[in-house]
């Protein structure tokens, strides 16, 4: 169940992201918060992790996404995304968010200007972010989705 929950609350982010460039502080420091209060009151991350496994995760995330933010290649919503799911899972999801979306993220890059073409005007309008031509820095939470989506049955 905590899984299914963890999933949801990274489409919210990811379909926020895609829609807007831009994750609302409600969904990564709240969900950090509340990560952070199952870590603290119950000496478990959220999935069911040792506190320990939960703060290497939230430090790897920093370790991966600080530099990033740093030179401007990710946003903060970037950052407290990943550190809200370091605190909630361990470090194999961090792991696994991180590697699933490069490759998730080199994919859409060598798929996108073919099948944008053939996506309806609405959905291009509402993921007008993920673009083949919109920019250089593509929303990052999409591509943390997949990642996860497409790691889950290894790291669940």
């Amino acid at each position: 169940m905590q899984t299914i929950v963890l999933l949801a609350w990274l489409a919210l982010c990811a379909a926020q992201d895609a829609r807007q460039r831009r994750i609302a502080n409600a969904l990564t420091l709240g969900a950090g918060a509340l990560a952070l209060a199952c870590l603290l009151l119950t000496g478990r991350t959220w999935i069911g992790a040792d506190a320990a496994q939960g703060g290497w995760a939230f430090g790897l995330a920093l370790a991966f996404t600080l530099p990033g933010y740093l030179m401007g290649r990710m946003g903060a919503g970037d950052v407290k995304l990943m550190t809200a799911l370091g605190l909630a899972t361990d470090g194999l999801w961090v792991l696994a968010a991180v590697i699933g979306a490069a490759l998730a993220s080199v994919a859409w890059w060598l798929l996108a200007p073919r099948v944008w073409l053939h996506m309806s005007q609405g959905l291009r309008e509402r993921l007008r972010y993920l673009g083949p031509d919109s920019s250089k820095k593509l929303p990052y939470a999409p591509f943390v989705l997949v990642g996860v989506g497409l790691a889950w049955p290894w790291i669940h």
